[in-house]
C-alpha cells in the first residue's frame, strides 16, 4: 500500500502496545499521519516475540521510551498531547484513570484532542481480561482444537481503530472539538464472524463446504483451493470435470462433489494452474499440507 496524504498534518500519539495499536499506526502512517508511540522503559512486549513483525509495524513511527508512572514521564507525555490531535490507548479504563488520562480529564485539558481507546470488550466489560483467541472463540471462529490461522480480532480491531482516527479527524475539522471513540476487539471479532453467524461458513453453508465449487481438494502433487461459486465459474469447472450441471442444486450433491474431487485428484498443480488461465476458473494450487 503506497502512502497517501489523507491524514497529512494529523499528529497521533499512541500508548497502545502489542498488536492492535501498532497495526493501526502502520495504517495511519500510510495515510500520511505523523505518529509517535510511547513505550514503557522495558519496551513493547511484542518486540520480543516477533522482532521482524515489530520492525515492519513501526516503520515511519517515532518511538519514545517513557515511564508514565514517573513525574518526568507524565510531563513528557503531556507536552506531546498539547501538540497532538489524537491519542490512542490500549489500557483498561481503571489504568487510564490512575494515570490521569480518562476522557473526562483529557477533554478538560485538551479540548481539541480526540481519544481512541482500544479495549478488549465494550463498556463495563473493558475491565475483563481477554485476548485475540478468547474473542475469536466467543464468536465461534475457533470451532475445533486448532489455533486460528491469524489474529483476526487484533487486526480487525486495528482497522477499526484507524477508522476511528479518520472519524475523529473529520469531527474535529467540522466542529473544532475532540471526540471519544471506543474500539473493542470483541466487536471486531463479532464483525468478522457475521458470515458464520448467518450460516454462510458453516458446513451446510455455500462457502462452508456444501457447494462443490467452493472447497479445498487434493490434487496429484498438492492441494487446490477452488472458489468457483458464481454460476459461470461453476459451469466452467464442471465442464472441465466432464460434467454438465443444469441446476444450481446439483452443485450441492454428493455426486458432484465426488466427480470434481476425482477430476482434481487426477491433475497436477501445473495442469490446474493452466486450467485456471484457459477456462477462467478461480482456483489456487498449494503444496501438500505439512
Amino acid at each position: 500500500m503506497s502512502k497517501d496524504s489523507t491524514l497529512r498534518g494529523v499528529r497521533v500519539v499512541s500508548l497502545a502496545l502489542n498488536l492492535p495499536g501498532p497495526a493501526a499506526l502502520m495504517r495511519l502512517v500510510k495515510m500520511g499521519a505523523n505518529c509517535t508511540k510511547i513505550n514503557p522503559p522495558q519496551g513493547d512486549p511484542m518486540v520480543h516475540y516477533t522482532p521482524d513483525g515489530y520492525a515492519s509495524l513501526h516503520q515511519g513511527v517515532k518511538q519514545i521510551a517513557c515511564d508514565l508512572k514517573d513525574v518526568k514521564g507524565q510531563k513528557n507525555l503531556h507536552q506531546l498531547l498539547s501538540k497532538s490531535d489524537v491519542l490512542i490507548t490500549s489500557f483498561r479504563p481503571s489504568a487510564l484513570n490512575k494515570l490521569g488520562l480518562s476522557w473526562k480529564v483529557l477533554q478538560q485539558q485538551y479540548p481539541k484532542l480526540s481519544c481512541v481507546c482500544v479495549v478488549g470488550a465494550p463498556g463495563p466489560m473493558a475491565e475483563v481480561p481477554g485476548h485475540d483467541l478468547t474473542y475469536q472463540a466467543e464468536v465461534d471462529l475457533v470451532p475445533g482444537m486448532a489455533l486460528p490461522a491469524s489474529l483476526f480480532a487484533d487486526m480487525g480491531g486495528a482497522m477499526m481503530a484507524s477508522e476511528a482516527v479518520l472519524k475523529a479527524t473529520l469531527t474535529q475539522r467540522l466542529s473544532g472539538k475532540g471526540s471519544f471513540h471506543e474500539v473493542a476487539l470483541s466487536d471486531a471479532a463479532a464483525w468478522l464472524a457475521l458470515p458464520r453467524s448467518w450460516g454462510m461458513t458453516l458446513p451446510k453453508g455455500a462457502v462452508g463446504g456444501a457447494h462443490a465449487g467452493y472447497n479445498m481438494y487434493a490434487c496429484k502433487n498438492g492441494r487446490v483451493a477452488v472458489a468457483a461459486l458464481e454460476p459461470h465459474f461453476a459451469k466452467a469447472l464442471c465442464e472441465a470435470a466432464g460434467m454438465t450441471v443444469k441446476d444450481v442444486k446439483a452443485l450441492f450433491s454428493k455426486s458432484t462433489h465426488q466427480a470434481i474431487a476425482n477430476f482434481l485428484a487426477s491433475q497436477t498443480r501445473k495442469q490446474l494452474d493452466q486450467l485456471a488461465v484457459d477456462k477462467d476458473i478461480p482456483l489456487m494450487t498449494l503444496p501438500k499440507a505439512q
